[in-house]
């Protein structure tokens, strides 16, 4: 397996380099196609990380969590944008999810519930019950950033294979 090349990072097979996964990351990683590289975590930001590393902001993806109540139950997804897109929460993701109100998940339960780092929340690796939300621009994108799990790396993989995630759904998420 050839090493993508991607910015000014040189990219590992995510099975020489375990450690930089988080746990959860590690575990669920399998037999992806996706590499890994360690960064400078003060530099995890996308913007940041981006204009660092020479990554165009169309070759990052975000994920972030959020949390629908609806009739007293509450519950997490995950939802995945290109870094220059915003996601319609309040729109298609809440119709989506069939819940009445939605927002970002509080920092510490989005890190708690995930087992990852704040900064560096993946979709590999989310509680199997959770939806993944994969916006059809970053499976059309070809090699994505995303986060480890973890702040000091980042992962790389084909948006496409996102698509296959066990609860992944693709949908026209972003507001462009």
């Amino acid at each position: 397996m050839t090493a993508p090349v991607l910015g000014k990072l040189e990219w590992q097979p995510v099975a020489a380099v375990p450690e930089l996964l988080a746990a959860p990351t590690r575990d669920a990683v399998g037999d992806l196609p996706a590499y890994a590289v360690a960064i400078d975590p003060e530099l995890a930001d996308t913007a940041a990380f981006c204009a660092e590393y020479d990554v165009p902001m169309a070759a990052s993806a975000n994920c972030v969590i959020v949390l629908g109540k609806r009739g007293g139950e509450s519950s997490y997804a995950a939802v995945l944008v290109l870094a220059d897109d915003r996601a319609d929460v309040n729109g298609v993701i809440r119709k989506h999810l069939g819940v009445r109100k939605i927002s970002f998940a509080a920092q510490d339960d989005a890190v708690a519930s995930t087992g990852m780092e704040y900064g560096g929340i993946t979709p590999i690796g989310l509680p199997a019950e959770w939806p993944v939300l994969v916006d059809e621009a970053v499976v059309q994108a070809g090699p994505v950033v995303i986060g480890s799990g973890i702040r000091a790396s980042k992962m790389l993989i084909d948006g496409a294979e996102l698509a296959k995630l066990p609860s992944a759904t693709v949908l026209a998420l972003a507001q462009r």
